[in-house]
């Protein structure tokens, strides 16, 4: 492979040399999908490149400038490999960033942050005892409010590596007021890239999974539906969805990567937040705007879309109201009347209207409520019955069973009469 063959002359060339070969690696990693990645980044390759530091036929620093793209690359396109975590590399790496944080006046916080960085990204799940080195200092960096472009790169690249600790419990005095302060002064000013912004959030959230006392912090002080709708707005009109259609390209932009990291994020809020806010209808707002301009263009992101509506769809914190205004129910019923919907696509918006009127049969005790639900239905009924929704779900009728076998999907009614909101 070309990739082996690059290593070989890295091992044999000039310092002074190595940059370049580097740089071309990099190039190379970037058009990888993620079967190759993984056959080329093994544990026997990262115990190669221990071999190399060893023997001094590498630096230190060019193997972190190596491991920060190729762990960027990774991270981004959320692909796992737990090759590194066994090799002898891994072993250095941490090693070496025990030593330099017990250092004092001595102490290269740059080296310290670029070990993290490397560890970090390889490895998602950090002992108690690297949480508390590598927190903080990568937190330190990403505090930065310098606006150069070099901060800027390095704010993106702590984030993203915070971003992908996962699985651990973190005690809030180690990270809450830094990750608030990031988050705020953003808010002002629009300091991070969006890339960093969302990684920000995502190391929130992520907390959230198991500390959910957080949520008044992530919902009341920081409003996560109002910036997550605001920043998929901004990203949807980043993207030049038709000319990615037309050339059909197989890598996503960093755009497109970062809206599907909004709906990771998304999708956890909505299973894990249990507050009712006004705020919903604006994030379903955001994810309908996506979902029409990646509308024929981008089917990957229009489906993850579709999975956000039913999921709200399921959630008690969000109002049936709030799907309506928000635009969710004319979008999945514009969606179903397309030729080409498939019958994934399919089945989860039949979903998504099954737990509508399953929702909507639920009688409130307090009558001003009750009232509320009545209008809701009517609306929701009103709406169904102007687009022809009678017409769409008889014609899918027939392949009812189909899907039910091909999905087994055991919530899927065969039953027609389910799918009807009667008033």
């Amino acid at each position: 492979m070309i990739e082996e063959e690059l290593f070989s002359e890295l091992e044999n060339c000039p310092e002074s040399e190595q940059k370049v070969k580097i740089e071309e690696m990099n190039g190379l990693v970037e058009e990888m999908n993620e079967k190759e990645f993984k056959s080329v980044f093994n544990t026997e390759l990262y115990d190669k490149i221990f071999k190399m530091i060893e023997e001094k036929k590498v630096s230190m620093e060019n193997t972190i400038l190596l491991l920060k793209h190729v762990g960027y690359c990774k991270v981004l396109l959320d692909w796992f490999s737990y090759a590194f975590k066994s090799s002898l590399l891994s072993r250095r790496f941490e090693k070496m960033l025990v030593d330099e944080d017990k250092k004092n006046e001595e102490k290269n916080e740059k080296l310290l942050a670029d070990l993290c960085e490397c560890f970090i990204l390889f490895d998602h799940c950090l002992s108690s005892e690297l949480d508390l080195i590598c927190i903080p200092c990568l937190m330190k960096f990403a505090l930065k409010k310098d606006e150069s472009e070099e901060t800027r790169k390095e704010a993106e690249m702590a984030l993203l590596a915070l971003s992908s600790i996962r699985d651990n419990f973190v005690e809030q005095e180690l990270y809450l007021n830094d990750i608030k302060e990031i988050i705020e002064y953003h808010q002002e000013h629009r300091n991070l890239t969006r890339l960093a912004y969302q990684s920000a959030w995502q190391f929130l959230t992520d907390r959230f999974f198991i500390d959910n006392s957080l949520d008044g912090e992530i919902v009341s002080e920081l409003h996560f539906t109002r910036e997550a709708a605001r920043e998929l707005e901004d990203l949807s009109k980043c993207v030049d969805w038709k000319k990615e259609k037309e050339e059909e390209k197989e890598k996503e932009t960093k755009e497109e990567l970062v809206i599907e990291r909004w709906f990771d994020e998304i999708f956890n809020f909505l299973y894990l937040n249990a507050l009712w806010i006004e705020e919903f209808a604006g994030l379903i707002g955001g994810v309908v705007l996506v979902y029409r301009a990646a509308k024929g263009n981008n089917e990957k992101i229009g489906r993850e879309c579709v999975f956000v509506f039913e999921t709200a769809a399921e959630t008690r914190s969000v109002d049936v109201e709030e799907l309506l205004k928000g635009g969710a129910v004319d979008v999945v019923l514009e969606g179903m009347q397309r030729q080409t919907f498939n019958e994934g696509m399919t089945s989860k918006c039949l979903q998504f209207f099954t737990t509508i009127s399953r929702r909507l049969e639920e009688k409130k005790r307090d009558d001003k409520e009750e009232e509320e639900r009545k209008a809701t239905k009517r609306k929701v009924f009103e709406k169904m019955e102007e687009e022809g929704y009678e017409d769409i779900i008889a014609s899918f009728h027939k392949i009812f069973e189909l899907l039910k076998n091909k999905h087994q999907d055991y919530r899927l009614s065969l039953k027609i009469s389910d799918y009807f909101v009667n008033v």
